[in-house]
């Protein structure tokens, strides 16, 4: 994975913003990772980016992991090539577990690869390129853990995951009930994924997830659904500029109908 480079970014790679309270969303390209900083002074890493990214997300953890605060874990939304293209680096740099979903656990332990990119799922210069994208697995046996059953997310005491498969078998997304964030991971976006041109300028607007690579749209649109009964205010996507201040249990319940009908793979 290391050795893979996508050349696609959007204008605002680079750019690291406190979304909500002691949450930092950054910028890596095309994809969005999240720090959450706890209370207790803990610090946790949300998803890890695009290959050969390690030394740009490192740089931005230093200007956020100050006062001794220690990074204690790296959570994965899911396995995709742009959700852990740094990971086996950031894992040389700090020595912590690896928790994703149980169903989830092939994907990082070598076990399956993706199955393949569906270009023709919806039109799109960026979906016509995806069978270029890796959908290999990485192996990180070593440091990778399930998440416990009962929803808890280590060393975040205030957050709960809440499984959200469809666009893979054990997608999840986060869930901070006290200020209604919700860190959505790929289950929605807030960019048409598969479109070149408004990934670039980064135009924001209510989406699935990216069609190329969704595995299960039955599972995708009762996905959304579940999200909508939370009523979110904050929308904290892997893809796109994040969204907030309002309820958008509405707008997620109309994408969930808009979605396709078909199962998928």
């Amino acid at each position: 994975m290391s050795d893979s480079y996508m050349p696609l970014t959007s204008v605002n790679s680079g750019v690291c913003k406190e979304y909500a309270k002691g949450v930092y969303g950054l910028t890596v390209q095309i994809v969005n990772v999240f720090f959450i900083l706890a209370p207790s002074g803990d610090a946790v890493l949300i998803d890890c980016g695009m290959p050969k990214s390690a030394s740009f997300i490192i740089k931005e953890a230093e200007k956020l992991l100050e006062n001794d605060r220690q990074l204690k874990a790296i959570i994965l939304t899911h396995g995709h090539f742009d959700h852990v293209g740094a990971l086996e680096e950031l894992l040389d740099k700090w020595q912590v577990p690896v928790y994703v979903h149980p169903e989830e656990m092939p994907y990082v332990t070598g076990k399956a690869d993706y199955p393949p990119a569906k270009p023709e799922a919806k039109s799109g210069l960026v979906a016509k390129l995806s069978p270029l994208f890796p959908r290999h697995s990485i192996d990180v046996s070593s440091r990778a853990k399930p998440l416990k059953e009962d929803g808890s997310v280590p060393f975040l005491e205030d957050w709960r995951w809440i499984a959200t498969p469809g666009h893979t078998p054990g997608h999840i997304s986060l869930f901070r009930e006290s200020d209604k964030t919700l860190v959505a991971g790929d289950a929605v976006t807030t960019v048409e994924q598969e479109s070149l041109f408004e990934v670039a300028i980064q135009k924001q607007e209510l989406n699935g997830p990216p069609a190329y690579f969704t595995m299960d749209w039955l599972k995708a649109g009762e996905s959304i659904r579940q999200l909508a009964e939370l009523k979110p205010a904050s929308l904290l996507t892997g893809h796109g500029v994040p969204m907030k201040g309002a309820d958008f249990s509405q707008e997620l319940s109309s994408l969930a109908d808009s979605l396709p009908a078909s199962q998928g793979w």
